[in-house]
């Protein structure tokens, strides 16, 4: 009889736990403590305790059928489905329940779903950067990217750009990530009048959205539809898949998903293309060979613009959005040679290895050589995961991919930007996700093209 071990306990102080240590740089947290304890350790954050697995291997499991089984993401999304009223939603289900939905809205998430719409894109690009970045301005990168993905993805996905919505989305997606997903925050916040108010805004955003997709219902050619018209055609038609209850928080779920991952990832890059003179310049040159002449963007300009998406991989790898992946345990399982039972609130730490010297040389450089062939680093089993693991993998990974691409090459095309100080250091949050601060500034010295 094999007796396993009990999983080692990072030390930490008095009630806090390692929360300080794990608020300041969640990151680097976990690189320290895989080094000391190895792949398997327990945490104590403000009283509870969380089971962490971590590393390559801890990715690779989370494709496995074992992983599958074992874990399970209902719980820890259930506070935010009962503020909305909702029954369920993408993320907070598994199994059959999660293929089904996945399945729904695969087409809207989808490269597809971008294909052929470049120019328009580019538009929508072009217009949010002539109001919201003027030349002589100094400019706060997060708030601005929001905007811009607020736009293109409301636009791309939903058929409309709720400009005047992004400051409550924003609010409603800060609060309801900290206080019922990630519980960093106490649940009196919830009480607080200026949420209240985000919260009825973003109600009366979905409730405008169902209204008009009910009046145009049908209108749309199926193989035209985009992302929410397919969300109320399975609702008009197949109500248990889509009851009236989910119909908010499943179309303003797109606003919600890019707000702070596709922003946070843009601020990221922004500052590092800065940073590293040499990168700008092949990011300039490249983008102003694809829109040189002004010539339709066709399908394959993401694939036109590699210094760009490799330096889009390497601020995926160095400032991930989702550092761990939060999950429960659904039955007693052994890994790396400890028993997690069922029950347990689990960490996974999968990208712990984007920082780590075995997969990624030099691993606290900034450096887009790392991606291309024959080095690739990042194919290496479990040691790169921008877009999380398993059947929770980001569903618009493609989408991302190219909207990313398109939008930053746009704006190094269009903007002569720089840091406000050469020697600046890009200040970054926690909470709800990581991601650079919301003070982090660039000055727009001038218009290039």
């Amino acid at each position: 009889m094999t007796i396993m071990e009990a999983a080692p306990t990072v030390k930490g102080v008095p009630f806090l736990g390692s929360a300080l240590e794990m608020g300041r740089d969640p990151a680097a947290f976990l690189v320290k403590a895989y080094r000391e304890h190895g792949p398997v350790f327990r945490v104590k954050l403000l009283g509870r305790t969380y089971t962490v697995i971590a590393g390559a291997d801890a990715a690779e499991f989370m494709n496995s059928r074992e992983g599958r089984e074992s874990l399970r993401s209902k719980e820890y999304w259930q506070g935010m489905i009962d503020e909305y009223g909702a029954t369920r939603t993408l993320t907070g289900e598994d199994g059959e329940s999660h293929k089904e939905l996945r399945e729904l809205m695969r087409r809207g998430y989808s490269r597809d779903a971008i294909k052929g719409r470049g120019p328009e894109l580019i538009e929508i690009t072009d217009r949010v950067l002539e109001r919201d970045w003027p030349a002589g301005t100094t400019v706060p990168v997060v708030q601005r990217m929001q905007y811009l993905v607020t736009e293109q993805l409301g636009e791309l996905l939903t058929g409309s750009a709720p400009h005047e919505y992004v400051a409550d989305i924003r609010l409603l997606t800060l609060y309801v990530l900290n206080v019922l997903v990630t519980r960093q925050r106490p649940r009196i916040l919830l009480r607080n009048p200026r949420y209240k108010r985000a919260k009825a805004r973003v109600f009366e955003l979905g409730e405008r959205m169902a209204a008009e997709l009910r009046a145009r219902h049908g209108q749309t050619p199926e193989a035209e539809r985009n992302l929410v018209e397919d969300l109320m055609d399975a609702h008009l038609t197949r109500p248990g898949l889509v009851p009236a209850e989910d119909l908010v928080l499943t179309l303003t779920g797109p606003y919600v998903a890019g707000l702070d991952t596709v922003a946070n990832t843009t601020a990221a890059f922004v500052y590092a293309v800065l940073k590293h003179p040499e990168v700008l310049a092949q990011i300039r040159a490249e983008a102003d060979a694809l829109f040189a002449g002004g010539e339709p963007i066709g399908d394959d300009a993401a694939r036109r613009l590699p210094a760009t998406r490799y330096a889009l991989m390497e601020t995926m790898r160095l400032y991930p959005v989702a550092v761990t992946l939060i999950r429960t345990a659904a039955r007693d399982f052994t890994f790396a040679g400890h028993t997690v039972r069922a029950g347990e609130p689990v960490f996974i730490g999968t990208t712990v290895p984007h920082f780590m010297e075995e997969y990624f040389a030099e691993p606290a450089r900034f450096d887009i050589t790392r991606y291309d062939k024959p080095r690739a680093e990042h194919l290496q089993p479990g040691a790169y995961s921008p877009y999380g693991r398993g059947p929770h993998t980001c569903l618009g990974k493609s989408f991302a991919d190219v909207q990313m691409a398109l939008s930053m090459a746009r704006l190094f095309h269009r903007l002569d930007l720089e840091l406000e100080s050469p020697d600046y250091t890009l200040a970054t949050r926690t909470a709800p996700t990581p991601g650079p601060a919301m003070s982090f500034k660039v000055r727009v010295r001038g218009v290039r093209n």
